[in-house]
């Protein structure tokens, strides 16, 4: 089922400014937040489908890529969830300390429940995310590729498994919370009584007490180490390009959800090729005589080599087409094209021979410019050619 466009999610036009992004996502919130619909399967949808489009176009650059790519600009390369929609219910909860300027959910005061209720009710903290950058041949753009990377950051402590004990029996349940990670108050308002949840302070959120550390990692629950991550990246992906995957950065103190990993794509210039867009442009050198008579040559491509043929009279600054030739759009069937811009080359030097052949030449009407016929640069060539 193909997403909807997020814009048409939230409500607002695509020129909506950040103000009324953050307006349109803080009333959907509200609407159909759990706490506000319990048991309403829909309203959970219509709640995370609002948080994904916000975290999407609060963003400047995510929303410059989804605005120039779509969908396919800040998610869908397989192997790991990548852009908005790998979004879990911390993920989301995470956002209404910018929407409602508190750090948490709107309902904690009125409904009783929200923050970052994950494992078993209990909020649990989240690891940061990584960042990091990957260089990619016009090659490996135009087919997809499979990147294992190395990569330093906080993983799970092996010792304790996360949990940042000792052994088992340095683990007990919190007694101020009783192991739920939060404790409630009933208070009295104009409206009536009302329940308000916040996170346990004595062991934030976690439901456990810790009386004995973890020798390896002092509690903590994670240490400095490295991992191998096998990275899938899609064909057609361009430079500048971020990628994520869902759960791949920083592991989380005691235990909690990791952070996620950003990939920014950066596009290794090819020898020969130029890209523009979806197509790549090649500059072909090409003898007076052989434009005269005409012939035929093999030029590069993405895939290799392919013989084309130079019509007699080709004329410099023609735009040749290799259909499909180029670069695929990402998560679809449609790939650009190679053009083939004919540069004329004229040589420098010429023995007397030469230069005897040329003179008689020069006279001909055949080899006398014809003004008007091929007074257009390049770039209005370009420019006509892809309109």
């Amino acid at each position: 089922m193909s997403k909807r466009d997020y814009y048409d999610v939230l409500g607002v036009a695509k020129g909506a400014s950040a103000e009324e992004i953050k307006k349109a996502y803080r009333k959907m919130a509200i609407k159909y937040h759990p706490d506000k619909n319990p048991g309403d399967k829909q309203a959970e949808d219509n709640f995370k489908e609002a948080a994904e489009a916000y975290e999407i176009l609060s963003n400047p650059e995510k929303k410059q890529r989804y605005d120039h790519y779509g969908h396919a600009g800040v998610g869908g390369a397989a192997g790991g969830g990548y852009g908005g929609g790998g979004m879990n219910m911390d993920d989301i909860f995470s956002q209404f300390g910018d929407i409602f300027g508190g750090g948490g959910s709107p309902f904690e005061s009125f409904f009783g429940g929200g923050g970052q209720q994950s494992r078993g009710g209990r909020r649990v903290a989240k690891g940061t995310n990584l960042r990091i950058k990957v260089k990619l041949t016009l090659e490996e753009i135009a087919n997809g590729t499979e990147k294992k990377i190395k990569v330093n950051k906080q993983i799970t402590c092996k010792t304790c498994d996360g949990s940042g004990a000792k052994d088992r029996s340095s683990v007990s349940t919190c007694k101020t919370c009783g192991g739920s990670g939060a404790v409630r108050r009933v208070t009295n308002t104009i409206l009536g009584q009302m329940q308000t949840t916040s996170t346990c302070p004595t062991c934030n959120g976690s439901g456990q007490q810790i009386t004995a550390k973890c020798n390896s990692c002092h509690g903590e629950g994670v240490v400095r180490g490295e991992e191998t991550i096998t990275i899938n990246i899609p064909a057609g992906v361009s430079d500048g390009m971020q990628l994520s995957m869902s759960g791949k950065g920083n592991a989380a103190p005691n235990g909690g959800i990791p952070g996620d990993l950003i990939i920014l794509i950066e596009e290794i210039p090819h020898e020969t090729l130029k890209r523009e867009g979806n197509n790549v442009v090649y500059d072909l050198h090409v003898s007076i005589i052989d434009a005269a008579l005409g012939y035929s040559v093999e030029v590069p491509t993405i895939d290799g080599k392919a013989k084309i043929k130079i019509e007699p009279g080709t004329q410099s600054g023609k735009l040749l087409r290799l259909k499909g030739k180029g670069i695929p759009e990402v998560n679809s069937y449609h790939r650009g094209d190679e053009i083939i811009h004919v540069n004329i080359w004229t040589p420098k030097a010429l023995s007397s021979e030469e230069r005897s052949i040329l003179e008689k030449l020069r006279e001909s009407p055949n080899f006398k410019p014809q003004p008007g016929k091929n007074d257009k640069s390049f770039f209005e060539k370009m420019k006509e050619y892809f309109e």
